[in-house]
Protein backbone atom coordinates (compact mmCIF):
# COMPACT_ATOMS: atom_id res chain seq x y z
CA UNK A 1 0.00 0.00 0.00
CA UNK A 2 1.56 3.23 -1.34
CA UNK A 3 1.84 6.36 1.20
CA UNK A 4 -1.03 7.94 -0.35
CA UNK A 5 -3.56 5.13 -0.07
CA UNK A 6 -2.58 5.72 3.94
CA UNK A 7 -2.61 8.72 3.72
CA UNK A 8 -6.91 8.66 1.81
CA UNK A 9 -7.59 6.33 4.53
CA UNK A 10 -6.26 8.95 7.19
CA UNK A 11 -8.21 11.28 5.54
CA UNK A 12 -11.75 9.12 5.22
CA UNK A 13 -11.22 8.25 9.23
CA UNK A 14 -11.52 12.47 9.88
CA UNK A 15 -13.82 12.89 7.34
CA UNK A 16 -16.26 10.50 8.10
CA UNK A 17 -15.88 9.02 11.56
CA UNK A 18 -16.91 5.97 12.93
CA UNK A 19 -20.06 4.11 10.78
CA UNK A 20 -23.13 4.66 13.77
CA UNK A 21 -24.38 1.83 12.17
CA UNK A 22 -22.32 -0.56 11.56
CA UNK A 23 -20.70 0.01 14.79
CA UNK A 24 -24.11 -0.77 16.86
CA UNK A 25 -24.75 -3.47 14.65
CA UNK A 26 -20.67 -4.80 15.58
CA UNK A 27 -21.40 -4.32 19.45
CA UNK A 28 -24.68 -5.97 19.28
CA UNK A 29 -22.79 -9.21 17.65
CA UNK A 30 -19.42 -8.99 19.82
CA UNK A 31 -20.15 -7.98 23.16
CA UNK A 32 -22.41 -10.85 23.73
CA UNK A 33 -19.70 -13.34 22.16
CA UNK A 34 -17.36 -11.58 24.30
CA UNK A 35 -18.45 -12.19 27.21
CA UNK A 36 -19.56 -15.62 26.86
CA UNK A 37 -16.74 -17.25 24.68
CA UNK A 38 -14.29 -15.19 26.67
CA UNK A 39 -15.89 -14.58 29.69
CA UNK A 40 -15.03 -11.01 29.63
CA UNK A 41 -14.98 -8.85 32.43
CA UNK A 42 -14.06 -5.25 33.28
CA UNK A 43 -13.77 -3.23 36.27
CA UNK A 44 -13.49 -0.06 35.98
CA UNK A 45 -14.93 1.04 32.84
CA UNK A 46 -17.03 4.10 34.51
CA UNK A 47 -13.85 5.64 34.63
CA UNK A 48 -13.73 6.41 30.81
CA UNK A 49 -15.06 9.85 30.46
CA UNK A 50 -18.23 10.16 28.49
CA UNK A 51 -17.82 12.75 26.59
CA UNK A 52 -14.43 15.23 25.68
CA UNK A 53 -10.80 13.91 24.12
CA UNK A 54 -9.65 10.71 25.96
CA UNK A 55 -6.74 8.56 25.17
CA UNK A 56 -6.99 4.94 26.07
CA UNK A 57 -3.38 3.52 27.02
CA UNK A 58 -3.38 -0.26 27.58
CA UNK A 59 -0.62 -2.62 27.16
CA UNK A 60 -0.48 -4.74 24.48
CA UNK A 61 -0.75 -8.90 24.53
CA UNK A 62 -3.28 -9.55 21.13
CA UNK A 63 -4.75 -8.50 17.99
CA UNK A 64 -8.28 -9.16 20.06
CA UNK A 65 -7.12 -5.82 22.44
CA UNK A 66 -8.68 -3.08 20.70
CA UNK A 67 -11.95 -5.31 20.20
CA UNK A 68 -12.45 -6.07 23.67
CA UNK A 69 -11.20 -2.94 25.02
CA UNK A 70 -14.47 -1.26 22.42
CA UNK A 71 -16.87 -3.60 23.94
CA UNK A 72 -16.14 -2.17 27.13
CA UNK A 73 -16.15 1.58 26.65
CA UNK A 74 -19.68 2.76 25.57
CA UNK A 75 -18.33 5.67 23.02
CA UNK A 76 -16.79 4.56 19.73
CA UNK A 77 -13.08 4.39 20.19
CA UNK A 78 -10.28 4.71 17.23
CA UNK A 79 -7.47 2.60 17.04
CA UNK A 80 -3.60 2.38 15.04
CA UNK A 81 -3.63 -0.66 13.10
CA UNK A 82 -0.64 -1.91 10.95
CA UNK A 83 -0.95 -1.05 7.46
CA UNK A 84 -0.76 -4.90 6.23
CA UNK A 85 -4.19 -5.10 7.38
CA UNK A 86 -5.86 -2.05 5.13
CA UNK A 87 -4.51 -4.20 1.84
CA UNK A 88 -7.44 -5.48 1.13
CA UNK A 89 -9.98 -3.33 -0.18
CA UNK A 90 -13.02 -4.90 1.35
CA UNK A 91 -11.27 -4.99 5.03
CA UNK A 92 -9.84 -1.47 4.51
CA UNK A 93 -13.41 0.08 4.13
CA UNK A 94 -14.50 -2.14 7.35
CA UNK A 95 -11.91 -1.65 9.35
CA UNK A 96 -12.18 2.40 8.91
CA UNK A 97 -15.63 2.05 9.54
CA UNK A 98 -15.05 0.32 12.83
CA UNK A 99 -12.57 3.55 13.88
CA UNK A 100 -9.26 2.17 12.55
CA UNK A 101 -6.75 4.08 10.80
CA UNK A 102 -3.41 2.59 9.20
CA UNK A 103 0.07 3.39 11.12
CA UNK A 104 3.54 1.98 9.79
CA UNK A 105 5.28 0.24 12.42
CA UNK A 106 8.82 0.00 10.30
CA UNK A 107 8.82 3.97 10.57
CA UNK A 108 8.23 6.72 12.65
CA UNK A 109 4.84 6.96 11.48
CA UNK A 110 4.19 11.23 12.50
CA UNK A 111 0.77 11.02 9.55
CA UNK A 112 -0.24 8.44 12.17
CA UNK A 113 0.06 10.34 15.25
CA UNK A 114 -0.93 13.86 13.77
CA UNK A 115 -4.48 11.28 12.59
CA UNK A 116 -4.57 10.90 16.33
CA UNK A 117 -4.18 14.75 17.83
CA UNK A 118 -7.25 15.34 14.89
CA UNK A 119 -9.37 12.75 16.55
CA UNK A 120 -8.59 13.65 20.03
CA UNK A 121 -9.23 17.73 18.53
CA UNK A 122 -12.90 16.73 17.75
CA UNK A 123 -13.63 15.13 21.18
CA UNK A 124 -13.03 11.61 20.30
CA UNK A 125 -11.52 9.00 22.37
CA UNK A 126 -8.21 6.86 20.59
CA UNK A 127 -6.72 3.55 22.13
CA UNK A 128 -2.90 3.41 22.21
CA UNK A 129 -0.47 0.65 22.98
CA UNK A 130 2.50 2.51 24.67
CA UNK A 131 4.69 -0.76 24.25
CA UNK A 132 4.38 -0.35 20.13
CA UNK A 133 3.72 -4.53 19.59
CA UNK A 134 2.11 -7.37 20.84
CA UNK A 135 4.45 -8.37 24.45
CA UNK A 136 4.21 -12.34 25.16
CA UNK A 137 6.59 -11.55 28.39
CA UNK A 138 4.50 -12.62 31.93
CA UNK A 139 5.54 -8.90 32.82
CA UNK A 140 5.01 -5.36 30.98
CA UNK A 141 7.48 -4.27 28.56
CA UNK A 142 8.71 -0.72 28.59
CA UNK A 143 6.78 1.93 26.57
CA UNK A 144 7.35 4.57 23.91
CA UNK A 145 6.97 8.14 24.54
CA UNK A 146 4.97 8.92 22.12
CA UNK A 147 1.44 8.34 24.07
CA UNK A 148 3.47 11.24 26.76
CA UNK A 149 3.48 13.15 23.80
CA UNK A 150 0.74 12.99 22.42
CA UNK A 151 -1.38 13.69 26.10
CA UNK A 152 0.52 16.74 26.45
CA UNK A 153 0.06 18.17 22.75
CA UNK A 154 -3.86 17.28 22.95
CA UNK A 155 -4.97 18.02 26.66
CA UNK A 156 -6.56 14.88 26.50
CA UNK A 157 -7.37 12.70 29.84
CA UNK A 158 -5.73 10.12 29.76
CA UNK A 159 -7.16 6.52 31.08
CA UNK A 160 -4.46 3.52 31.58
CA UNK A 161 -6.26 0.23 31.04
CA UNK A 162 -4.44 -2.97 31.94
CA UNK A 163 -5.62 -6.65 29.48
CA UNK A 164 -4.98 -9.69 31.18
CA UNK A 165 -5.69 -13.15 29.02
CA UNK A 166 -6.02 -12.49 25.49
CA UNK A 167 -2.53 -13.88 24.46
CA UNK A 168 -4.05 -17.09 25.36
CA UNK A 169 -7.10 -16.68 22.71
CA UNK A 170 -5.53 -17.84 19.52
CA UNK A 171 -3.39 -20.92 18.83
CA UNK A 172 -1.96 -20.81 15.11
CA UNK A 173 -5.29 -20.13 13.22
CA UNK A 174 -7.93 -21.33 16.30
CA UNK A 175 -9.64 -18.40 18.44
CA UNK A 176 -10.21 -20.58 21.38
CA UNK A 177 -12.21 -20.01 24.58
CA UNK A 178 -10.46 -18.11 27.69
CA UNK A 179 -10.81 -16.06 30.50
CA UNK A 180 -10.40 -11.92 29.68
CA UNK A 181 -10.04 -9.62 32.04
CA UNK A 182 -9.74 -5.77 32.06
CA UNK A 183 -9.21 -3.06 34.62
CA UNK A 184 -9.35 0.67 34.32
CA UNK A 185 -7.77 2.99 36.26
CA UNK A 186 -9.27 6.96 36.78
CA UNK A 187 -7.94 9.23 33.90
CA UNK A 188 -4.90 11.21 34.52
CA UNK A 189 -4.90 14.97 32.98
CA UNK A 190 -1.63 17.14 32.10
CA UNK A 191 -1.23 20.32 31.06
CA UNK A 192 -1.23 21.39 27.43
CA UNK A 193 2.45 21.82 26.36
CA UNK A 194 2.16 22.32 22.18
CA UNK A 195 6.30 20.97 21.59
CA UNK A 196 6.88 18.92 24.61
CA UNK A 197 10.73 18.54 25.08
CA UNK A 198 11.69 14.82 24.97
CA UNK A 199 13.02 14.21 28.51
CA UNK A 200 8.90 16.36 29.38
CA UNK A 201 7.44 13.55 27.18
CA UNK A 202 9.09 10.61 28.82
CA UNK A 203 8.21 11.80 32.18
CA UNK A 204 4.87 11.50 31.38
CA UNK A 205 5.16 8.40 29.80
CA UNK A 206 6.68 6.88 32.62
CA UNK A 207 3.65 8.39 34.55
CA UNK A 208 0.97 6.81 32.47
CA UNK A 209 2.80 3.94 32.55
CA UNK A 210 2.96 3.40 36.31
CA UNK A 211 -0.88 3.39 36.50
CA UNK A 212 -1.19 1.03 33.58
CA UNK A 213 1.33 -1.27 35.93
CA UNK A 214 -0.74 -1.07 38.53
CA UNK A 215 -3.90 -1.97 37.26
CA UNK A 216 -2.12 -5.33 35.23
CA UNK A 217 -0.70 -6.23 39.11
CA UNK A 218 -4.03 -5.86 40.85
CA UNK A 219 -5.11 -8.66 37.67
CA UNK A 220 -2.40 -10.65 38.98
CA UNK A 221 -0.15 -9.94 35.89
CA UNK A 222 3.78 -10.01 37.14
CA UNK A 223 6.00 -6.92 38.45
CA UNK A 224 8.19 -5.93 35.95
CA UNK A 225 11.93 -6.84 36.56
CA UNK A 226 14.08 -4.62 38.87
CA UNK A 227 16.02 -3.57 36.30
CA UNK A 228 13.93 -2.97 33.12
CA UNK A 229 14.70 -1.03 30.46
CA UNK A 230 13.20 2.91 30.64
CA UNK A 231 10.59 4.29 28.61
CA UNK A 232 11.83 4.71 24.89
CA UNK A 233 12.57 7.46 23.18
CA UNK A 234 10.28 6.38 20.22
CA UNK A 235 6.40 7.21 19.37
CA UNK A 236 3.90 4.92 20.40
CA UNK A 237 2.79 2.57 17.75
CA UNK A 238 -0.17 -0.11 16.82
CA UNK A 239 0.04 -3.70 16.42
Amino acid sequence: MSTADLGALRARTLRRGVNPLLYLLARAALVPFFRLYFRLAGVGAEHVPDSGPVILAANHRSFLDPFVIGALVRRPVFYMAKRELFERPLQARLLSALGAFPVDRGASDEQAMDTARAILARGDCVVIFPEGTRIRTPHLAAPHRGVGRLALQSGARVVPIAVIGTDRARRSVRIRPCRVRLRFGRPLGYPIAESPSPKLALWVTERIWACVALQWQWLGGQAPPREQEPARERPARAA
